[in-house]
């Protein structure tokens, strides 16, 4: 676990400052670690506010617990190319905050009168004012990539983590957070001071513990949804009203538990071009230690009564992957029963990625939604390795099945990019399927088109 850590945090400096282009899949972002998005449609695109997980170390954070220490803000037109613009706002360059807090959890950020208003929470130097340790401050910006400049102090009257900010129909605008409770008050016009009394909201689980609010309207419907640790983990679930403030009545489940025991989850939920989408978190990248995270994005629906149709979270995720960017097939939307599976590419150094193992004739992968809009396309070129040799047969899959290319994969148990011509192809967006033809071990990275 020691080597894990420190394989992590050198890989999370590395692309931190090389600053590459995150591609779509689930987790989104595949070159550090973030947690607790927050999901806004400014404009024509998505941004999203996470949290940035890190690695404590000796002196820096608590061992084996939590760590924070800034914000990025990444943003996409499509859901699928995701780039990072930097950082927005960091521990120790915000005057209230107390420098070695390692302490800045879940964010949010909200449009009003062509500014920018980043809520974040942290632990400030003054302990005695705030009891429960924690309270938000406000970050202001002209754009919604920064820079920020934050408030010289925090939301007067607010103890508590995880802001969210909601503005109604009205104009008017909601401030909920969480500690022990979920809270809400009205905020003024001027977006950083309250206008209003705070408000404990009731009606919710009365046990286990509940944090994260996310309110959003949808047909007059008020939805605030939240984790909630009903058993041993978070799931995701929310509760109705016919008005921002309540009251609420519990109506269902959004996602489940963590099938694979990640304690936390945190969302938020929006609308972009006539579609619903869930923003949530899990453990990819440290399926050994669940305080370094990993943002996700699926769809989601709703019923004709306006109850939230539970989601069922996924590898492949959403957006539409080009055919010529390297489609990873471990991201997978289906995968046959026996013989093949996903592990990581190198469990030392885990941003590297996954790859697929085949084992058996005729099992399969499929991936979902490749763009072949591009036309000319003549080659496929696999990465792939296999110790005695073997053959990939790559179909489209849809109310036909057409093998449109067939690979074979040298022996020699050396990772290797192997060209092979394409049979007819059909332009449009297409499911992919990829077959083992032989019994012997076959392992991949990922596939693209030429």
């Amino acid at each position: 676990m020691r080597n894990f850590i420190k394989i992590l945090k050198k890989e999370t400096i590395l692309f931190f400052l090389i600053g590459i282009q995150s591609i779509a899949q689930n987790p989104l972002i595949r070159d550090q670690f973030t947690a607790d998005p927050s999901a806004r449609v400014f404009g024509e695109r998505v941004y999203v506010f996470p949290s940035h997980d890190i690695i404590a170390t000796e002196g820096k954070g608590r061992k084996d617990w939590f760590c924070m220490e800034d914000y990025h803000v990444f943003s996409s037109a499509n859901l699928t190319d995701w780039t990072d613009h930097g950082l927005i706002v960091q521990q120790n360059k915000v005057e209230w905050v107390k420098p070695d807090s390692y302490s800045m959890w879940a964010p949010d950020c909200i449009q009003r009168n062509g500014k920018y208003y980043f809520y974040f929470p942290s632990i400030p130097k003054d302990t005695i004012t705030y009891k429960k340790g924690f309270t938000i401050g406000v970050a202001i910006a002209d754009k919604p990539e920064g820079p920020y400049k934050t408030e010289p102090n925090p939301i007067k009257g607010v103890s508590g983590i995880d802001p969210n900010v909601f503005i109604d129909k009205d104009r008017q605008a909601y401030l909920y957070w969480c500690g022990g409770n979920i809270f809400v008050a009205k905020l003024k016009p001027n977006m950083t001071e309250l206008d209003s009394e705070v408000k404990i909201i009731e009606n919710l689980p009365g046990k286990g513990l509940k944090e994260g609010p996310y309110m959003f309207e949808r047909n007059g419907i008020y939805y605030l949804t939240y984790p909630h640790v009903e058993k041993k983990i978070e799931r995701l679930e929310y509760a109705t009203a016919d008005n921002p403030m309540g009251p609420f009545k519990v109506t269902g489940v959004i996602m489940d538990e963590s099938p694979t025991g990640c304690w936390t989850n945190h969302h938020s939920i929006l609308k972009f071009k006539n579609q619903w989408y869930l923003f949530y978190h899990h453990n990819d990248f440290s399926p050994q230690f669940d305080k370094a995270r990993s943002i996700r994005a699926d769809f989601l629906n709703f019923n004709a009564d306006g109850r939230i149709q539970k989601v069922i979270p996924t590898l492949r995720g959403v957006g539409i992957t080009k055919a010529t960017d390297q489609i990873q097939i471990d991201r997978y939307s289906e995968i046959s029963d026996k013989g093949v599976s996903v592990s990581f590419l190198d469990s030392l150094n885990t941003f590297k990625g996954w790859k697929t193992t085949f084992t058996k004739s005729n099992s399969w992968i499929q991936y979902y939604k490749v763009d072949f809009s591009k036309n000319k396309l003549k080659t496929i070129t696999i990465k792939a390795w296999s110790e005695k040799g073997g053959i990939l047969q790559v179909c489209t899959k849809g109310t036909d099945k057409k093998v449109i290319a067939e690979i074979s994969i040298p022996e020699g148990g050396k990772w290797d990019e192997i060209k092979a011509p394409l049979l007819k192809l059909e332009s449009g967006i297409q499911n992919l399927q990829v077959i083992a033809k032989s019994d012997s071990l076959m392992e991949v990275d990922w596939i693209l088109f030429q």
